[in-house]
Order: C-alpha cells, then structure tokens, then sequence
C-alpha cells in the first residue's frame, strides 16, 4: 500500500480540498500518514494570495523533497495554478492545478507507475468552470468542527487580487446537496460546520432557480443537532436586509463575521476597485451590532496598496478605532502577476508598510484584549476543541464570538457545547470554569 502526506498552506478553503484530495486518494487504496513520517508521496496544496505566500510554497516543496527522500512530490493548489513552472523548478514531479484536483488519484497512480517520467504539468484552464466539482465530503474525525465548501471562486476583479486567475468565476453548490452534506457532517460527531467559499456572499446567484445565502441559512437552521453554522467571510455588499434578519433571528448562526475591510478610505477603495465604500462598510457594521448581542467581527486590512498616502492610512486608522472590530487580519501589500494594480505606480516604501502594519497590529491586538475584557465575569456557550492548551492543559472552548477561553475539565467535554464562566481576559486566551 502506497503512502501519501499532505502539506496544506493558505485559506479554509485548501483545508477542505486536502480532506477532498485525501478521500479519493484513500478510495484507491493510499494510506495518509502525517507530514513527519516519511511517505512514498507529498502532496504540497498551495497558496498564492501574496508574495509571501509563494515563498512560502516554495519553502514547503523543497523541505517535503528533504524529509521524504525517495518521495514524489505533488504540487495543487493556487500557487501550482497561476506559476506551475515555477512549482517544477523547485522541486514538483507532479503539478496539479485547482481544476484538475479532482483526478489527483488517477494522476498520482500514474506519477507512480512511471518512475523515470519528467516532471508533469497537469493545469486546466478555470475560465469555463461553471459548476463546483462533485467531491467526496471531506470529513475530519474527532474534530469539533467542519468545514464545508458551498461556493467556488469570485465574481469581482479587485485590483490587487490573484484569486479570480486561480479559482475561476463564482459557482456555488446545490443547496439540496449542502443541507445533505450537513446532516451527514453533524451526524459523523461535528457539533458546528463552517460555510466556506472565496465570495460566499454571491451564494446562490449562479444557480438554476437562483436562490441566496439567506435561504440557504434558512434550510440549514433545521438540520437536528446542528448546535452553530459559521460563515466564513461575507463582502458588506451582501449583508442585505434578508440576511440580517436571518442571523439576528437565529439560535444557530454564530454571532461572528469576517468582514474584508482592506481600506479605510473611499479613494483607495476606489483604487482597489472594492465593491462597496466606507460609508457602507460602517452602515453594515452598524446594523451587524445592534441586532447580533456580543458580536465578534474580524477584518483584513491591506496596508501599502500603490497610492497609499498618509492620509489614506490615517483614515483606515480612524475606521479601526470607530468601529467594535475584535481583531484584524492586516497583509502588506505584494505585487501579484497577472494583476492590474502590479502596474501600478506609487509603490509605497517598505519600511513604511512595516510601520503602518505594526500600528494596525497593535490596534488589532488591543481590540482583542478588550473584547475578551468585555466577557470577563460572564457565562458564555462553548465548543469544545479536541486539543488542550499546551501552557495549561486545559481544556479550550471557542465561543460563538469567535474567542477562546481556557478551563479545567475531564476529555470527556471535548467535541460538546457546554456552559463557561469567563474569569480572566488572558493574554492571547480567556480563562475562565465550567459552569
């Protein structure tokens, strides 16, 4: 029986493929092993969303050709997508691009009949998708949550972003497909399921007859023992009057959103060519916290975009400080081929990106500290995670809120939503008690 490893970098969303990519894999008869033990295949899923990024794929290929001498090394993902010959010249036998991940396993059973064969590029091109490849549910035994792709790559052309050459256009799954797969994901022990897609937002709107993110919730809210439903990140622009009352009249939809800033101001919004402005970003915002009680809400912000003045970064700095963010994902930016803003002039120094980065980190982790400060001496829902903190011991729950607190209790706990007094905001994690 061949052995195969899996290394995945990037978004939710590559953590789904992988699980899909391991279940064909296993159904021909591959054993997965753990990326430290040596396999007779590594399967390297990439990411391409900056510069950084692809370093870091490349770093990732040539240290799965160190520690697994012998191997074949399979390169998927973005990154094999958008540069596959860069994918072989450091070091990939085999590169996979995101339309063909769905014949990994004859594309492996091949790489490994022929040991003498030179590197293979394998890369559809994605402008025809039009529909999201039927894929084993990518399950993961004795986690407490799943993730779950509902929608496949992006209708919007943002000046900055690779993800539209390297996912296609928005194609969402069928929702009689979704609220099976649900059912089948609570039922294998996942007490929450996280929706995931790169423009989730856009749910439905491809579909034959259309349908909405709402709707989908709607019909998901009745699947038995699902305990909380997730969304992954949602664009302000799809934050619509359904959808709000759907969050803010269910007892399963987390109250936590992930909600892409990138700018605090319209003139670089503009520049990026975002689908929305300021003034409806904070609108939403708005309208998120006063009907979500204890609203836990997250951001990207890029920092450096070409053109960024400091006026631009004052004004992002003033929109962070306004509004209830509890913590913030801030990227510098990187010229991505392929991209309109990298012919952009106006490049912005990068002693200055680190600069203005580091005073959006520390804005973003005192967010964190006061979010967590606000739950002190309350009593929060918790998922329990499968692992325990390795400082404490203790075990981790995650709120709804998206925070995690630390307490004592017996394994038995884990994978179950309990009851927890928060008595402490910590330093990165609450602590709190069971209830």
């Amino acid at each position: 029986m061949s052995t195969v490893a899996f290394a995945t970098l990037g978004c939710r969303l590559n953590q789904v493929d992988t699980q899909e990519m391991k279940a064909r894999l296993e159904a021909r008869g591959f054993e997965t092993v753990p990326f430290e033990t040596r396999a007779d295949v590594v399967v390297v899923n990439s990411c391409t969303v900056t510069a950084r990024a692809d370093f870091s794929d490349r770093q990732m290929v040539r240290r799965a050709a160190r520690e697994h001498p012998g191997a074949r090394v399979v390169v998927t993902g973005c990154w094999a997508q958008t540069n596959p010959t860069a994918a072989v010249a450091t070091g990939a036998d085999l590169v996979v691009g995101n339309a063909d991940k769905h014949r990994i396993a004859d594309l492996v059973e091949s790489l490994l009949a022929d040991a003498s064969a030179p590197p293979r590029i394998a890369v559809s091109d994605l402008a025809g998708a039009t529909t999201i490849a039927d894929a084993p549910l990518a399950t993961t035994p004795g986690r407490s949550r799943a993730f779950l792709k509902v929608q496949e790559g992006c209708q919007h052309r943002c000046a900055f972003c690779i993800v539209p050459l390297a996912r296609g256009a928005s194609r969402s799954q069928r929702p009689d497909v979704v609220v099976a797969q649900v059912r089948r994901l609570v039922d294998a022990g996942h007490p929450e399921v996280v929706l995931t897609g790169v423009d989730l937002g856009h749910y439905g709107a491809d579909l034959t007859p259309r349908t909405t993110l709402a709707t989908l919730l709607r019909d998901l809210e009745t699947v038995p023992g699902l305990r909380w439903l997730r969304l992954s990140s949602i664009l302000p622009a799809y934050v619509t009057a359904e959808l709000l009352d759907v969050i803010a009249g269910s007892a399963v939809v987390a109250p936590h959103f992930h909600i892409p800033l990138q700018s605090g101001s319209d003139r670089v919004l503009r520049g990026m060519r975002r689908p929305y402005s300021v003034r409806m970003y904070r609108d939403v915002v708005e309208r998120l916290a006063a009907r979500v009680p204890g609203l836990g809400l997250g951001a990207d912000v890029i920092v450096g975009f070409p053109g960024e003045t400091d006026a631009d970064f004052a004004a992002t700095v003033r929109l962070v400080d306004e509004l209830p963010f509890s913590y913030l994902h801030v990227f510098a930016y990187s010229d991505r081929t392929g991209t309109e803003a990298a012919t952009r002039p106006g490049r912005v120094d990068p002693r200055t990106i680190a600069r203005r980065s580091a005073v959006l980190r520390a804005r973003s982790g005192a967010k964190a500290r006061a979010f967590r400060e606000a739950l002190v001496g309350r009593t929060v829902d918790a998922l329990v995670l499968e692992t325990r903190d390795r400082a404490t011991g203790g075990l981790v729950g995650l709120t709804g809120s998206y925070v995690e607190v630390v307490f004592d209790g017996p394994d038995s706990l884990m994978r179950r939503l309990v009851r927890a007094r928060v008595t402490d905001a910590g330093a990165e994690r609450a602590r709190g008690e069971a209830a």
